[in-house]
């Protein structure tokens, strides 16, 4: 009995120590990474403001042949949503939206994820010209933890999960444009 009190008593004293490290913990995370693509910034733009154009460059579309994607709207305008369903893991099902266009400037989308887990981010894919001929593309992703959700930063590295696959996706982006231009 004695040694179930010690457990019980040891276990509230780890909880309340993450409660307190976790009000110290930013809840707002953002992942962000840039490529410049030798193409005019009227074109690039003109590529990335449609949602349909990401099944071309995002790795996570390339995951799984036999994704069901489905459309709502007109592609490139506010409201459109395009919606995915897979089996694969990191894929799983959501959808997005596109919340804001600037147009000739940025393409911001709120990003849905009902499997494998629950989750709403912010996108947002902008051009900013270099000079006539390059552009600069920033894909950004967004979202914040609510406490005493965000002690999961500590765990979850977005770095490390999904840096990599923006880096890929903007390759993928650039070589697709710039064939095309």
């Amino acid at each position: 009995m004695k040694t179930i009190k010690i457990i019980l008593i040891s276990i509230g004293i780890l909880m309340a120590i993450l409660l307190v490290v976790a009000l110290f913990i930013p809840k707002d995370y953002k992942l962000e990474r840039t490529i410049v693509i030798q193409a005019p910034k009227d074109s690039v733009f003109n590529y990335i403001k449609h949602l349909k154009n990401q099944n071309e460059y995002s790795v996570w579309n390339k995951m799984d042949p036999k994704i069901k994607n489905k459309y709502t709207g007109i592609d490139g305008t506010i409201g459109f949503v395009s919606s995915w369903e897979s089996e694969v893991k990191n894929v799983g099902t959501g959808s997005q939206t596109i919340t804001k266009i600037v147009e000739g400037e940025s393409m911001i989308s709120k990003l849905k994820f009902e499997k494998p887990f629950k989750a709403e981010n912010n996108t947002e894919i902008s051009a900013i010209a270099l000079d006539k001929s390059n552009t600069k593309v920033t894909w950004a992703f967004s979202g914040s933890y609510r406490y005493p959700m965000n002690i999961m930063k500590l765990v979850f590295n977005l770095e490390k999960m999904i840096g990599k696959d923006f880096e890929d996706g903007l390759k993928n982006m650039k070589a697709i444009i710039e064939k095309n231009n």
